[in-house]
């Protein structure tokens, strides 16, 4: 083996010796280090060696800890079978510590998976204790479930002796640390908080249980669970929601609040009977990363002008439409927070309340019981308000009653469910709000989708040529030419590239927004032929940005990723 000639050209292994180690190695299997380690040679003599001879750089992970973000690159699986693991990125490229450069099959294996995260790699020789360091490192939320699920025997509910690590719920239930399945939902609840995620799935499979955290939009796989705790980990969620543990054949909405992190943490719980057993979803409202303001959201300097007249306006309706999950409510809190709490009476009608915002009342509708935003509006209105929130308008009752609060001396800012901003006043129509009504009420009206955010020292240039210049030529080409100058110039566009602060090259969200004022020309198509494309061709002759372009302007200022302008 030329390996144990060049250790023996070094004087670290005497050559009469080879052909015994040679021996050993094909007894133990082809492990080269552990017969060598077991004749006293050094880890570090053996590295040297090995990356003279494979011609591989060595890395030393001595005071260094892979993040969680470059662990997803590689599963834990596959880093355990073939003995390589993500260690970093450096400029776009995905490192990767091995351990065995003679094992053929891991090379092929690690350029399948690496495929899958579109980052070219480089390989580095790792030491066998910098390698255990690593799968260490992924065992941390997998691990620590592991562990409880190993204090399970026959048992899967522990008793509930209130030991010291003891979380309240709403209803005085406890979160018992030391209880295994306990254990397991703080533990999941403990690694959704800590990787900033928005919600978290559990959910029955079949042959297994999946929990699936949403993380900027996108929901990946963080856990595999045995079938066997499917029941406790969803009856312990329901005690902590005060839900009906006896009740698995109809939906449940619920909610807890629990300390993570040093903060208290609320969390919506939503189940739902699927085939295999209840689906539980839980979000997560975090105080201190929920209420947010409109430069935190990301609200371009001409959009955020325009917001901030409507919400100052004394009466009025201000819309903000979009689909579920596009930011709809962040944005309505951030409008409250531009008012002062002290000189108005603000009030809201919420389904459910998610954040607490001192100086305003916020309310809880509950249909279940007559408790509507229709009839909520109602009682709001004898509360002298100047200011009324209103979740949603969700039926013909809600928008009049709208209407008419906004015709009598109060801002009402509300969410509608529409595709874009031109489609809030055909909607309003269908819902049977009268033409001339909508003119002299609606004062703002805001569609808005939620992108992915490059992170700061992570933005790569891509020049605008091909097709990409023509997409922008077109996308623009209706607009007037007074509002196309307005715009940046298209030289370049930007991506998102890996760093080693940023793996992922992204972090958190952003809006990106289309919108109007009412204005003269727009009330009399109103009143005239209120469809979309008229009341989008009138938008478009004043200028109006919309979403995609509004994406576009953002990733040629290097916010965002052009591939999120793809995605509207």
């Amino acid at each position: 083996m030329k390996l144990l000639n060049i250790l023996s050209e070094k004087k670290i292994i005497p050559k009469h010796s080879i052909a015994d180690i040679e021996e050993e190695i094909q007894a133990a299997g082809g492990d080269v280090r552990a017969v060598l380690e077991k004749r006293g040679v050094s880890e570090d003599d053996i590295l040297k060696v090995q990356g003279e001879y494979y011609e591989l750089p060595i890395r030393s992970l001595d005071g260094i800890k892979v993040p969680f973000e470059v662990l997803k690159h590689i599963p834990e699986e596959s880093a355990l079978h073939y003995r390589f693991a993500p260690i970093g990125i450096n400029d776009g490229v995905l490192e990767i510590g091995i351990v065995d450069p003679d094992n053929a099959e891991a090379r092929d294996v690690l350029n399948f998976v690496t495929s899958k995260s579109g980052l070219p790699f480089k390989i580095f020789l790792i030491s066998e204790k910098d390698f255990n360091k690593v799968l260490e490192t992924y065992k941390g939320l997998s691990g620590e479930v592991t562990k409880a699920l190993s204090e399970l025997e026959t048992e899967l509910v522990a008793e509930e002796d209130e030991p010291a690590g003891v979380t309240e719920g709403e209803d005085g239930a406890k979160i018992v640390e030391d209880a295994p399945v306990t254990k397991m939902v703080a533990t999941i609840l403990h690694y959704a908080v800590e990787g900033l995620a928005s919600d978290v799935h559990i959910e029955h499979m079949g042959e297994q249980v999946r929990v699936r955290f949403r993380v900027d939009g996108l929901l990946h796989v963080s856990l595999i669970l045995p079938t066997k705790v499917h029941r406790a980990v969803v009856a312990r969620i329901k005690i902590l929601a005060s839900m009906r543990l006896d009740e698995k054949r109809k939906p449940q909405d619920g909610r807890f609040s629990a300390k993570i992190l040093g903060r208290k943490i609320d969390f919506r719980v939503s189940t739902f009977p699927a085939y295999y057993g209840e689906k539980v979803v839980m979000r997560i409202l975090d105080a201190e990363r929920g209420v947010r303001t409109l430069d935190d959201i990301g609200v371009s300097k001409d959009h955020m002008d325009v917001i901030r007249k409507a919400v100052e306006r004394p009466h009025g309706l201000v819309l903000i439409s979009g689909p579920t999950g596009s930011g709809k409510s962040t944005t309505l809190y951030a409008m409250l927070r531009e008012l002062d709490h002290e000189k108005y009476n603000i009030l809201s009608l919420e389904d459910p309340v998610e954040f607490n915002i001192p100086g305003i009342s916020q309310s809880q509708v509950h249909p279940d019981i007559g408790y509507t935003f229709a009839s909520g509006l109602r009682t709001t209105l004898r509360q002298d308000p100047d200011v009324i929130m209103v979740g949603e308008i969700r039926d013909k009752e809600t928008a009049k009653l709208a209407v008419q609060a906004a015709l009598t001396g109060h801002l009402v800012l509300s969410t509608i469910h529409t595709n874009d901003a031109a489609g809030v006043i055909p909607r309003l129509i269908n819902m049977g709000v009268d033409p001339f009504l909508i003119a002299p009420t609606l004062v703002l009206a805001i569609a808005q989708r939620l992108v992915r955010k490059i992170c700061e020292g992570s933005e790569k240039k891509i020049p605008v040529e091909g097709s990409i210049k023509v997409m922008l030529e077109k996308q623009f080409e209706d607009l007037p030419e007074q509002f196309r100058k307005k715009i940046p110039k298209f030289t370049s566009v930007h991506e998102a590239q890996p760093t080693k602060a940023c793996p992922s090259g992204v972090r958190g969200r952003m809006a990106v927004m289309e919108m109007f004022e009412m204005d003269k020309d727009l009330e009399s198509t109103i009143l005239t032929t209120p469809t979309n494309n008229e009341i989008m061709k009138i938008l478009r002759k004043k200028g109006m940005i919309t979403l995609k372009e509004d994406a576009i302007i953002k990733s040629v200022e290097g916010k965002i990723s052009f591939e999120e302008v793809n995605k509207l």
